[in-house]
């Protein structure tokens, strides 16, 4: 997925050379390749650049002709050889945030006016005393920002679609017909961290936050915009009061969370899933149509679809039950026999 420029101002380009001197790494290839903008490895083409750390992920890469940062020489060889630059670093994470520091630069809405000039406002929008709507957004037909409310340089905001007291919207294209409640933060960077040497990076988020039409999402609830990709709940989602969704997860058609959840990044949930209170789902998983999470369960493994799972860690409601009722009865015998010796 290409950059979005309404977003991200692109800075570059950086040639191979110099993607190698920024990561303190050996460049194998060209040294003369450019690179404009960074991509996830499924995805990059010429121009690109990205880290491997998986070696058996570099056959599948090894024609798209971009700049790679691997720690494996072996690897970069074989990278190089197919046509690709590759340099090698102990840490590629750690390069690609490097790298991307002079490659890539979130726009940001600067100057005197709470209104940036260059927005596009209809003229049926309401807007509360206080707001902020930086330059490039788009306000349609009969939506409303709340007093205080902060919408982000780039962003669209749907016909019909409020947007609540105080919450702040960046990177994010919203759909028509959305309640977004007081609080709410779409679009911050999310949780992807890089270690070097000691140091903790954090790794560029160049994707957005897509929410498709009629979505809820109740006060203070946190979407965190994607990685490479975008984080997308799709149409009539509904998301109680202090969630949080992360980086690239996708969220399908009418499912719902209750309070606290927490669903880590790059997550797929399916149509009409429905989550309990303080469910947490852990990373890269998927979770099958019309499933049920029960309140307080651990998702750690996929959850097939039509499934109700309870527990934590999280399981088929069924071995749940019989667990507990085993748990139940042996305590109750163990009562009895500490009883009988007393």
């Amino acid at each position: 997925m290409a950059v979005d420029t309404r977003f991200y101002e692109l800075l570059g380009p950086l040639s191979a050379d110099d993607i190698a001197s920024l990561a303190g790494g050996e460049l194998v290839g060209e040294g003369g390749r450019e690179v404009h903008q960074i991509a996830a490895p499924a995805k990059a083409g010429r121009g690109d650049l990205f880290f491997l750390t998986d070696p058996k992920a570099a056959d599948a890469v090894q024609a798209s002709d971009a700049v790679i940062l691997v720690s494996d020489p072996l690897v970069a060889e074989r990278l190089a050889s197919a046509g690709n630059s590759a340099v090698v670093t102990s840490s590629p994470r750690a390069a690609l945030a490097r790298a991307t520091r002079h490659l890539i630069r979130p726009r940001e809405h600067l100057g005197e006016s709470l209104i940036s000039a260059d927005a596009e406002i209809d003229g049926s929008a309401r807007l509360s005393p206080g707001c902020i709507i930086g330059p490039g957004a788009r306000i349609g037909a009969d939506a409303r920002i709340g007093a205080g409310a902060v919408i982000g340089p780039g962003v669209e905001i749907g016909a019909s679609t409020r947007i609540g007291a105080r919450a702040a919207i960046g990177f994010s294209l919203i759909g028509e017909r959305c309640d977004i409640s007081a609080g709410a933060i779409l679009g911050e960077t999310g949780f992807g961290l890089a270690y070097e040497n000691g140091e903790m990076l954090t790794l560029p988020h160049v994707g957005r936050v897509i929410l498709d039409d009629e979505i809820t999402l109740g006060a203070n609830v946190t979407i965190d915009r994607g990685m490479f990709d975008d984080t997308h709940l799709k149409k009539g989602v509904r998301v109680d009061n202090l969630s949080h969704i992360a980086h690239n997860v996708v969220v399908g058609e009418y499912s719902v969370m209750a309070a606290f959840a927490g669903v880590s990044g790059s997550v797929r949930i399916g149509r009409g899933v429905q989550f309990g209170g303080r469910v947490g789902v852990a990373d890269h998983l998927e979770v099958g149509d019309q499933a049920r999470l029960a309140a307080d369960c651990a998702i750690m493994r996929d959850v097939p679809a039509g499934e109700t799972w309870a527990g934590s860690p999280a399981q088929p409601i069924r071995n749940f039950m019989r667990e507990t009722a085993w748990i139940r009865r042996e305590s109750e015998r163990a009562r009895k026999r500490r009883s009988k010796t007393s």
